[in-house]
Order: C-alpha cells, then structure tokens, then sequence
C-alpha cells in the first residue's frame, strides 16, 4: 500500500464518528451488517479498470478509505492506458468492472465501438466536469469561444484536427454537439482523431490538434502548461449530464449479482463523502494526484472540483455545475433516458444505420434492479422514475420519451 493510501485511511480511521453520520451508517461495521442483507459477495476481489482522470475519484475512494471492506469485498483499482484497453480487459474478464465512458459501454451493448456484447451499467459515477480546450496557437488567432472558433473557420479554410477520446464515447458527442449548434459539421468540417486522456497534452504540445474533449484534469493541465485554453465545459452543452458509468458484462453480473450490489455500495458511500465537504474533496484530490492514479499535480485537480475555473486568458469564475459524484443521490442513478441519449447521437452522427429501440436497449443494459437494493443498503434514496428531462445547448428538450424523432430531428447530421 503506498504512503498515501495508508495515509488516506489513517485520516479516515481517525474520523469514523463523525464520518459514520455523513455516510448515515455507521463506520466499520462488520461487513454481513453493514451489507444490510444484500447476500455475501461471490467474489470477493475484484478488479475495476479505470483511466487517469479526475472522475474514477470514487472508484479509488472506495478502496483508499476501506468502505469496499466494510461490504466483504476488496477493490483493487487497475489504471489503463486508454478506453479501448478498458473494452478489451472488460470482455475479456481480466478486470471485473470498468470505469468507463456511458457512450462506449452503450455502444458496445449494440455493436458499435467494439464487438457487440451484452453490457451492464451498474451506476453513474459522475455528472458534468468534462471539457473543451482550444490551442494557444488558435487563441492567438482569435478563437477562443464557439462563435469566434466558427467565425476563424470561415475565414480561414483549412484541415482542423480536434481530438477527442473514443469514437462512441462521451468526449466525442460532447464535442460533435457543441460544433454542430454553431453550424460546423464535425463529419465534414473538421479532422477528428483519437487521443487516450492521458496522452492529451503532449499531442496538443507538439501541435498535433487545434482542440480537444477530454476530462479533467487534463484540460486544465493545459491551461497551466500554457498549451491551451478553456472553450467551454461539458456542463454548457449538457447540465447535470451523466458522464462516466461502472460497466460490467450481463455475463458477470448474472453470476455475481451480490458482488455487483457491494460494489455499488461502497462506491454509493465514497461518492457521498466526496461531495460532503470541501476538505473531504481536498484529501480526495492528494490521493489521485499519487503516480499510481492520475499523476499529476493537485493544482490540476483541486480548482476545478471544487467549481473554481478558470480560462487561461485571464477570466476566473465560479460554476455551482461543477463535478458532482453523488450529489444527495442524484448523481448516480442509472436512468434509462441518459443511455438512450447516446444512442440518440450515435445515430446522429452515421454510428448506427438504423433507429435501434432505444428504451429496450437502456433498460436491458442498466442493471436497476441490483442499484435499488445497493442504494437501500448504502441510505441511498432512488427516484421514481427511470425517465428525467434536460435542455441542451441550443435548447433542445430531451426526456427520453420519443427518441427516434428526437435523434431525427437535428439540421446537422452525418
């Protein structure tokens, strides 16, 4: 274990009473009680993948403060190179369960991104903090926003590579949203490649994009590395969007469903205390700065989690959207209308040929038999419904009801 994850849970040890009211169960229960009757896990290690970003907060959480061992089991959290890393050890079973991209694990459920498997979305790890970077070389330019980036293109007609993370996953359809209500069609208009998160800076360094969509804290390294600036952030195109999910294969989750439900529990009780308190975010931030998480500097962390940004120019503000894990429950939730808004735009944009059933396919991948019991044993209220409303950029209305006229009926398109 390193100094400090050992560190980490020595703080938590220390704070257990207090703790133990904010995760409204006690501390460190045994782990049968403390189950509140979800079954004893049939596995009891497990592997969860996860990239370098800001958003497996929770996963690394879990594990760093002992809430996995208070529901009988023991995660160890396995970095990645890249999301298609995260597919491949996911169907292959060298990991259990994946932090992973809502888009990628949607598309494998139906063929795209990958080869078609039967996929399982456990919970939503996290809402909003993603976000669009622009080059310094396209800032000095003029571009430094949607409209003056459009205005430039016009003016200047040329080959605009923008990157973004995966081809089915969230990064891309937050960038191909926000170019298309400025009339750029991002099939068309610009050169889209693929960058791990990781990797995102050093191609941007060299010069081997004009923007990028990827999560934090990679786009604020930028800013402070002084090779990009802030053009907008996911929470723009989308408030309160579902960002990266915990993915497993039906397969899995039909063998090991009491495994699956202490998993979510104990993940449902690092994201409440995450999102509890400042100082909690703080000692969160320490620990995934480590090498053997994110590696990078709390600088590049800190601000932005706790909804201080900045754009690179000069501007400062504070945004009340910023990244939220749980966010009194309503984070994590798995709803069938989030996964079906992906495939939405996976149509859109020539990924899929044909309208699939979206709600049968949202509601066949996310397992939200298994969250309700997870989420009663973890004092984790649940909503009513497994449909909920939201405005876009651009003031597109989607609540999940009718999503084939919905994905139909954007002007641009693939």
């Amino acid at each position: 274990m390193t100094d400090t994850l050992l560190k980490t849970r020595r703080s938590f040890m220390r704070n257990a009473t207090a703790m133990g009211a904010l995760l409204c169960a006690p501390a460190l229960l045994p782990a049968r009680a403390a189950a509140g009757g979800m079954g004893t896990p049939e596995k009891k290690e497990v592997r969860i993948g996860f990239i370098p970003l800001t958003d497996c907060a929770s996963i690394v959480m879990a594990s760093a403060l002992g809430l996995d061992e208070k529901y009988g089991i023991k995660i160890i959290p396995s970095k990645e190179a890249n999301w298609a890393t995260i597919r491949d050890k996911q169907l292959n079973g060298e990991n259990d369960f994946s932090h992973i991209l809502y888009g990628e694990l949607v598309g494998l459920q139906v063929g795209i991104g990958g080869p078609q498997a039967d996929m399982a979305n456990l919970m939503t790890l996290n809402r909003n903090g993603q976000g669009i970077s622009l080059s310094r070389k396209l800032a000095e330019a003029g571009a430094t926003d949607l409209a003056s980036l459009a205005a430039l293109m016009k003016r200047e007609p040329r080959e605009y590579p923008f990157a973004q993370t995966f081809p089915t996953g969230t990064h891309a359809m937050w960038l191909y949203y926000w170019l298309a209500t400025a009339g750029i069609n991002p099939m068309q208009d610009i050169k889209v490649i693929t960058v791990p998160p990781p990797q995102m800076i050093a191609n941007a360094r060299v010069g081997n994009m004009d923007g990028f969509s990827v999560g934090e804290p990679w786009n604020m390294r930028g800013i402070l590395d002084g090779v990009s600036v802030h053009a907008a952030s996911s929470q723009d195109i989308w408030p309160d969007h579902p960002e990266k999910v915990l993915g497993t294969t039906q397969a899995f989750a039909e063998q090991h469903p009491n495994t699956c439900k202490a998993v979510i529990a104990a993940i449902l009780e690092a994201s409440r205390w995450i999102d509890s308190t400042p100082e909690n975010r703080e000692q969160m931030a320490d620990t995934i700065a480590a090498r053997a998480y994110v590696n990078t500097s709390r600088a590049a962390i800190i601000d932005r989690i706790q909804g201080h940004y900045q754009d690179g120019l000069g501007k400062t503000w504070d945004d009340p959207n910023h990244m939220k894990f749980h966010d009194a429950g309503q984070v994590n939730y798995p709803y069938a209308s989030d996964a079906a808004w992906f495939l939405t735009q996976h149509k859109r944009w020539g990924l899929l040929a044909d309208h699939p059933d979206y709600l049968a396919v949202a509601r066949r991948l996310n397992q939200t038999d298994l969250y309700r019991e997870a989420a009663a044993a973890a004092g984790v209220a649940v909503p009513d419904s497994d449909l909920r409303s939201s405005t876009l950029l651009g003031g597109k209305t989607w609540d999940g009801q009718d999503p084939a006229t919905y994905a139909d009926s954007f002007d641009i398109h693939a």
